[in-house]
């Protein structure tokens, strides 16, 4: 049984909850902001600025490879004295489609 593979590693996974940290902190930014309407420093500049570097991070996190190969073929068990070795498989025959005649 193969084991199991996930789309990301775990590389990706922490970057993803730092984004998602981050995108939180600039929502949380945003509300803080005493000023009428939140147009204040933190309305205005800093909750939008903590934002966009929050989707920033969660675009590297999608986009980052994972640490591990993604094309692997298992490796062939190294033979063990005493027991014989298989045989090669038998090459596959090529099947030709059938032909179909008018009547």
């Amino acid at each position: 049984m193969q084991p199991t593979r996930f789309a990301f590693g775990p590389r990706n996974y922490r970057l993803m909850f730092l984004g998602l940290g981050v995108l939180a902190a600039g929502f949380i930014a945003m509300s803080l902001d005493s000023a009428p309407y939140g147009e204040g420093v933190l309305g205005l500049t800093v909750g939008p600025l903590l934002l966009l570097a929050g989707f920033i991070i969660e675009f590297f996190a999608i986009m980052v490879r994972s640490g591990h190969p993604t094309n692997t073929a298992p490796t062939p068990a190294a033979p063990v004295a005493g027991q014989p070795t298989p045989a090669a498989p038998v090459p596959a025959v090529p099947v030709t489609p059938p032909t179909y005649q008018r009547r």
